[in-house]
């Protein structure tokens, strides 16, 4: 199976997962004026969030030597919290993803966001946290010697690369022998008012797929 995405028309035989969850840090709402009446989820979230960054700096120790980066990603991208600036917030919620190397199991930060959370509350009662995931896709990795592998190298002149992002390769790598992702344009510049697709690519991936349709 060859999957559509900007890859400079490298095959790509190897790709990172993709991962999302939520997570919600429970506080108690108190006036500011009196906090020690209250429980600050956004000071709780903080800590959290710290200990999720060095977590993250964990994950850079055994990198995968196929990939630039060559481990799991970690990101918080989005944040929000509290009701009014004179209210100790009562709740914080951030969107924690990550993108696993095909040797690092899609649930792995997840279980460790997890253990943190039981760590945080057994040293701190008042601390309360729960992670909801919404995404678990692990990555995939095809074999260099893999035949589409061999034959996109051969039709394009490019050698095979992997990709750090995540696409519907992760989905059909179970089920699918051999699962290349290949296209024109780059990722670089994508999601930016920089994407475009070069034509003389585009021509050449046309090519290039009709070639491998009419050889099967």
């Amino acid at each position: 199976m060859v999957i559509g995405e900007p890859t400079q028309l490298h095959p790509a035989r190897a790709g990172k997962g993709y991962c999302l969850a939520e997570v919600t840090v429970h506080g108690k709402e108190a006036h500011s004026a009196h906090p020690q009446q209250g429980v600050s989820a956004i000071y709780n979230a903080a800590r959290l969030i710290a200990a999720i960054e060095d977590l993250a700096q964990q994950l850079t120790a055994q990198p995968h030597p196929f990939f630039d980066p060559g481990f799991t990603t970690v990101n918080i991208g989005t944040i929000e919290g509290g009701t009014a600036k004179n209210i100790v917030p009562g709740e914080c919620r951030f969107q924690l993803e990550w993108r696993p190397v095909p040797s690092d199991p899609a649930h792995h930060v997840l279980d460790s966001v997890m253990q943190i959370i039981s760590r945080l509350h057994r040293e701190d009662p008042g601390f309360h946290a729960e992670i909801q995931p919404l995404r678990q896709q692990s990555g995939f990795e095809t074999p260099a010697n893999a035949p589409l592998v061999r034959a996109i190298e051969t039709l394009t002149g490019k050698p095979a690369n992997s990709i750090p992002f995540g696409s519907e390769a992760s989905i059909f790598a179970p089920v699918a022998e051999e699962v290349v992702v290949f296209g024109p344009g780059d990722m670089r510049t994508a999601h930016s008012s920089r994407e475009c697709v070069p034509i003389a690519e585009l021509e050449i991936a046309v090519a290039c797929l009709n070639s491998l349709m009419s050889d099967g």
